[in-house]
């Protein structure tokens, strides 16, 4: 199912989500939901706070083909190169706008998988940025909290400007 995004600056954009205890069926129809929804974007990746829902889940699909989406329960960043790279990211929960944002070319990530088993996976270039992008949002952060105040600020008159 399709689910509706929330829209910025609702406050479970900015709220820290909950751990996932264990990854269950429920947990399973929430990441299906996301994988339809992150594909009706069609995105590159999509983190649970932005559907509404306040657990630490993501999905990241970078892949051209698509239907390669990695399921990510409580993820979290152990290494991150020094070596950063620059892409344009942008939020559907904050339609009409976009910034370059920097962040390590490559991370290594430790996270719940969907058999419920703890895996550490290896993301560079574009997954790199999606899954890091995503783990900002569970932890109640945008793309744009990157940025300086004064470009910070830039784009969300910008962004205002554009819904009027």
């Amino acid at each position: 199912m399709i689910r509706p995004f929330v829209p910025y600056p609702d406050k479970r954009l900015k709220t820290v989500c909950e751990p996932v205890e264990a990854v269950t069926d429920e947990v399973r129809g929430i990441w299906a939901d996301m994988v339809e929804t992150m594909d009706a974007m069609p995105g590159v990746g999509l983190a649970a706070p932005q559907i509404g829902v306040m657990l630490r889940l993501a999905v990241v699909d970078c892949s051209e083909e698509r239907g390669q989406a990695v399921l990510l329960a409580n993820p979290e960043v152990l290494h991150a190169s020094a070596k950063l790279r620059e892409h344009e990211e942008a939020s559907p929960n904050l339609p009409g706008v976009s910034a370059v944002i920097k962040r390590p070319r490559a991370v290594t990530v430790r996270f719940l998988n969907a058999a419920g088993d703890v895996e550490e996976k290896d993301f560079v270039g574009l997954w790199a940025t999606s899954v890091q992008h995503q783990i900002d949002h569970l932890n109640g952060r945008m793309y744009f909290d990157n940025l300086s105040k004064v470009k910070r600020d830039m784009l969300l008159r910008k962004a205002r400007k554009g819904v009027r």
